[in-house]
């Protein structure tokens, strides 16, 4: 037999073809944990992951949702076939029910399209193609500071990522005048991001009073409005409170888009549980939009999981089940809410410098501490705790136990004795 020429490919007598990558950095959030992993040290603490910690410091899965998911175990006629591109129609539903109030006109007018999504993340990114596809202007405006992965899901999603002014640092506060003036110079139609509640990572939110000057102005310069919800219930304790910013917006009858969470709120962080809420003008318009997120959806997952929405479905529709979750959820908003009161009782107990009132103003997992990224070097370095570079820390990972730890640590790198 003829012998053959046979040109060995690139990988097999030279580099890999991806020789030329060069190393990413680590992404700014989710590196702080992989840090702190590195660190041997047994009094190191991890204020920087963005989930609930119990008093020990542990992960804590719902009793609500364990039960569900024992009945949902046990439950032979379940089965793991794909569900429809827009997710489960029950989930759906009552998502939409949860942020909007169950008596919301714009649902009893069949004006809201609501489709399950991978998360919040997973929520905002859908919407953002959506609108990249099918809205006339692709600018969107988002608050300074926010949550790090809000402009790379927009930026990657198609649109133009500006911003506009929303935290004060003189004041760890709301810069209510900056944000107006920015928001009013805004080109017409322009995608506003608001955070629902419990802003990230500042923990500082507008007052219902403020909140309606902001609706007021967003509607008279003809911006559309795009909120991020992934706290409701968690922040203050009260489902409803929690979702008043957004029931002011529709209860005018304008159009908007909601990116809902059920990771903090359910703790189902891993199952990746969320929605996308679409308010049109009508129940004609709401139809086509659905059709068009479809479009949207199948090229990029298909359709979503149906585990978590089955438990966050079946802990909705149930009257006990659902008085249960509310009752766990707001023991978990009332534990971030003494911590952030042990931690400015002990730093005015030990006469740190400075007014650290914003700790018990702010609200919401995260407080932003006015810290500046070389003091949160020394924090890591000398004293093993690790938050992200811009100051936030987690209330949910302190305890008891090591508010003295944080405290002894943010009053010798203010004062500069560390």
């Amino acid at each position: 037999m003829a012998s053959q020429n046979i040109t060995p490919s690139p990988t097999a007598s030279s580099d890999s073809v991806f020789a030329h990558l060069v190393r990413a950095p680590e992404d700014p959030i989710l590196g702080v944990t992989v840090a702190y992993n590195k660190d041997p040290s047994p009094i190191k603490l991890n204020l920087g992951v963005g989930a609930y910690r119990t008093e020990e410091g542990k992960p804590l899965v719902l009793d609500v949702v364990r039960r569900v998911e024992r009945q949902l175990l046990n439950d032979m006629s379940r089965n793991k076939e794909y569900i429809p591109i827009v997710g489960l129609a029950d989930f759906n539903k009552l998502s939409a029910k949860l942020i909007f109030g169950a008596d919301s006109p714009a649902i009893q007018e069949n004006r809201v399209t609501t489709v399950q999504g991978l998360s919040g993340t997973g929520s905002l990114r859908v919407g953002g193609e959506f609108l990249a596809k099918h809205y006339h202007q692709r600018i969107i405006y988002l608050p300074t500071p926010t949550w790090g992965n809000h402009t790379k899901v927009f930026n990657l999603a198609g649109l133009t990522v500006k911003t506009y002014r929303y935290y004060a640092p003189a004041t760890r506060g709301l810069d209510f005048q900056g944000l107006l003036e920015d928001l009013g110079s805004a080109p017409s139609g322009s995608v506003v991001l608001l955070h629902a509640c419990a802003h990230n990572p500042t923990g500082v939110d507008p007052t219902l009073e403020q909140w309606e000057q902001i609706r007021h102005l967003i509607r008279s310069k003809s911006l559309l409005p795009f909120f991020d919800s992934a706290y409701q219930g968690f922040a203050s304790g009260s489902l409803d409170a929690d979702a008043q910013p957004v029931r002011l917006f529709v209860a005018e009858g304008g159009e908007l888009l909601v990116a809902q969470s059920y990771a903090k709120n359910m703790g189902l962080y891993g199952e990746r549980v969320g929605a996308l809420s679409i308010v049109s003008k009508s129940a004609d318009v709401s139809s086509r939009v659905e059709s068009q997120l479809k479009l949207v959806i199948r090229p990029m997952y298909s359709s979503p999981p149906i585990h978590g929405a089955s438990i966050v479905a079946a802990i909705l529709k149930d009257r006990d089940l659902y008085n249960d979750w509310t009752i766990e959820l707001k023991a978990m908003a009332d534990r971030i809410i003494n911590m952030r009161q042990q931690l400015f009782d002990a730093l005015r107990a030990r006469g740190t410098p400075g007014d650290w009132s914003h700790i018990i103003k702010q609200i919401g997992m995260f407080t932003f501490t006015g810290l500046n990224s070389e003091q949160v070097s020394i924090l890591t370095k000398e004293y093993h705790i690790y938050l992200t570079s811009d100051g936030r820390i987690s209330m949910a990972g302190l305890s008891s136990k090591t508010v003295p730890h944080l405290a002894d640590a943010i009053h010798a790198v203010v004062t500069g004795v560390a």
